[in-house]
């Protein structure tokens, strides 16, 4: 016969285990709705690339100009509605994680090319097809007597989230 002595760090650890993993399984609330897999949301794993993200962003664009060629945005930041013309996406586009994807674009303001705005789309690849489900106004157009119109930024990116910087 074995003599097994349980220490009382030992039976503490092993209670207190147990103790984390019952507290963590209570946690989680129960969803309204149990997915099947016919109502569960489509996950693909479809790839996107640069001319795909672009060709979206250039349809995204087109659907939503009025009758005068005109973009418009709400600034987030001002509340203003911008009326703005298309001028080009950036290089590069990416992939930020999963089926998420970012585009960088230039319009400038009606009746002034000079006047830039920098405008941010995030898309979503989930179900097989890209849409834009966020934009946000990047960077503005600021006037500097030596340098003349350039863009200021609102905020930055520290590991694909945004920072603000005002």
């Amino acid at each position: 016969m074995v003599n097994r002595k349980f220490h009382p760090t030992r039976i503490n650890s092993l209670l207190f285990g147990l103790l984390i993993s019952f507290g963590l399984s209570i946690q989680a609330e129960p969803s309204a709705e149990i997915q099947t897999p016919s109502t569960a949301p489509k996950v693909t794993s479809t790839k996107f690339y640069v001319d795909d993200i672009k060709a979206t962003m250039h349809q995204h664009v087109n659907q939503l100009l009025d009758a005068d060629g005109l973009f418009h945005v709400l600034d987030d930041k001002t509340g203003e509605d911008l009326a703005l013309k298309f001028v080009k996406v950036h290089d590069p586009v990416r992939q930020i994680r999963g089926n998420i994807y970012f585009a960088c674009t230039d319009f400038h303001v009606a009746g002034d090319p000079d006047k830039l705005y920098d405008i941010d789309f995030w898309l979503d690849g989930t179900t097989g097809k890209l849409v834009v489900y966020d934009t946000k106004v990047h960077k503005e157009p600021r006037r500097s007597l030596i340098y003349g119109w350039y863009k200021q930024p609102r905020y930055t990116f520290v590991k694909d989230e945004i920072s603000y910087l005002y």
